[in-house]
């Protein structure tokens, strides 16, 4: 009974560690865009800052427990189509960005965050987590404790992303925007070669 309970208590070690894993590989696509928005940042905001790893991490941990409610179901569509609705949301969002970069800097410097645009780059940077909670309902993962680990990992991933861009942003001021943009475009054919398009 003792070396049963000992072997246990080992494998849900190696199961948390698992977790943790794929919660710091989930993140990367948030801390990514997290930091273009810090390269933004003309001056670092703690509100805004706490705002968008708020929204990566809510939408991180939301996404998986949808897709462990959805289950196989919708499991080839979410496959078929993920990785371009995460192409165009952030391809979209880079252009954009350039584009703010590249008017005029005597123009007033556009508004960083709208809740439209928040949300939009907290779903496009959380799809990939809709497919992993598929798995997980395939798994009996502990959804609970991996939406908690999910979400708590990308919160503290993006809030060091955000300010890591600024401070960034500060040493190389000059059309940080534009570079932040491409950033975002470069993610967007990654996710797609990922996927096998080309």
């Amino acid at each position: 009974p003792c070396s049963s309970l000992l072997y246990s208590s080992a494998a849900s070690d190696v199961y948390k560690r698992q977790l943790w894993v794929i919660a710091l590989g989930l993140s990367m696509d948030a801390f990514a865009v997290s930091i273009s928005k810090g390269l933004a940042m003309r001056a670092f905001r703690w509100k805004q800052a706490l705002a968008i790893a708020c929204c990566f991490g809510l939408f991180q941990g939301i996404m998986p427990a949808i897709g462990y409610v959805v289950g196989l179901q919708f499991s080839q569509m979410i496959q078929n189509w993920d990785h371009w609705i995460a192409f165009v949301l952030l391809a979209l969002i880079g252009v954009n960005m350039i584009r703010e970069g590249l008017s005029s800097d005597d123009e007033p410097a556009p508004s960083l965050i709208s809740l439209k645009h928040l949300l939009t780059l907290g779903v496009a940077t959380s799809i990939d987590a809709l497919a992993v909670g598929v798995s997980f309902a395939f798994l009996s993962v502990d959804i609970l404790l991996a939406v908690f680990i999910i979400g708590l990992t990308t919160f503290v991933i993006s809030f060091i992303g955000v300010k890591s861009g600024h401070f960034l942003g500060k040493k190389f001021k000059s059309k940080a925007e534009i570079f932040g943009g491409l950033v975002l475009l470069v993610m967007a054919v990654k996710i797609l070669h990922e996927h096998g398009v080309f």
